[in-house]
Formats: structure tokens, C-alpha cells, sequence
């Protein structure tokens, strides 16, 4: 498999397993955390996005930076994730082995290929899913299955 096809099935299979995390969010008595950690999926997932648009000042936008309201997060996620399977449909493999050069705040330069970016933001989903897990089990609910295997799996006929 090509990695252009991997990615768009890594974010498809994040986008398939974040929308069943964001039911079972908006379902819990506390929500406050979760929604924290969901809408910096988001905002993470903008920031990078922004990285290689170059729309926004990178300096104004933050890794924890907005809180989604309950009903704004499904239209939010949908976006974000939108913006990242539409770039990866459009553009070919070449795109994703450029780099793009991030400064940090002391002023020190770093670059980056687009591929491990977008490799990190899916792996970054999984970590963050795993802690928001963990917060819906502390509330005495079974968390959703959103194992990868899920969407692997094909019935034999």
C-alpha cells in the first residue's frame, strides 16, 4: 500500500473512532475534561494544518487553546479532520516529503516532513482517546470499542 492511501485510511479510521469517543462523551455526567482533551485533538490538528497553509500566525494559535462547546465539537472535529483528508486526496506523495520549518519560542528552527506530521497527529488522536478513556471508566461507563481491528475485521462469506 502506498503511503498516501495509508494516511487517508489512518485519518479516516481516527475520524470513524473520534465521532463514537464524542457520543460516549456527551453522554457522561462530567464532561469537563473530555471535552478539554477533545477540542485540543482539534486545535492540534489546526495548528498543523495551519503550519503548512501558513493562513494564521502560528504564534496565535495554541495546542490547548479553545474549549469547544458541547455543540460545537461534532461540527469542529468534522472540519479539522475534513481539512486534513481533502489535503491528502488532492495532493500526491511528493507534497507529504517536503518539510516545513517551525521556530519554537526560544527562537530555535526546526523542520519537519508533512508525512510525519500528519503520522503524528493520528498517533497523537490514539494517545489522547486512551486518557479520555480512562476518565469515561472513572465515571463507571464502558468506553466505546474504537480498536483499529474493528474496522479491519471483514465477515468470511
Amino acid at each position: 500500500m502506498r503511503m498516501k492511501q495509508y494516511l487517508i485510511d489512518t485519518f479516516k479510521y481516527n475520524h470513524w473512532a473520534n465521532k463514537k469517543l464524542l457520543e460516549a462523551i456527551l453522554q457522561l455526567p462530567d464532561k469537563k475534561e473530555p471535552i478539554r482533551l477533545y477540542s485540543h485533538l482539534i486545535t492540534s490538528q489546526d495548528k498543523w494544518f495551519n503550519r503548512i497553509t501558513k493562513e494564521l500566525d502560528d504564534v496565535g494559535l495554541n495546542w490547548f487553546g479553545l474549549v469547544f462547546s458541547e455543540e460545537e465539537l461534532s461540527h469542529q472535529w468534522q472540519r479539522s479532520v475534513g481539512n486534513w483528508i481533502n489535503y491528502l486526496e488532492k495532493n500526491t506523495e511528493d507534497e507529504f516529503k517536503k518539510h516545513i520549518q517551525i521556530t519554537k519560542p526560544d527562537g530555535k528552527a526546526l523542520q519537519v516532513t508533512i508525512n510525519d506530521v500528519m503520522l503524528q497527529l493520528n498517533y497523537h488522536s490514539i494517545h489522547h482517546r486512551a486518557q479520555i478513556n480512562t476518565l469515561i471508566r472513572q465515571q463507571g461507563i464502558k468506553p466505546p470499542l474504537t480498536d483499529y481491528i474493528f474496522t479491519a475485521l471483514k465477515e468470511v462469506v
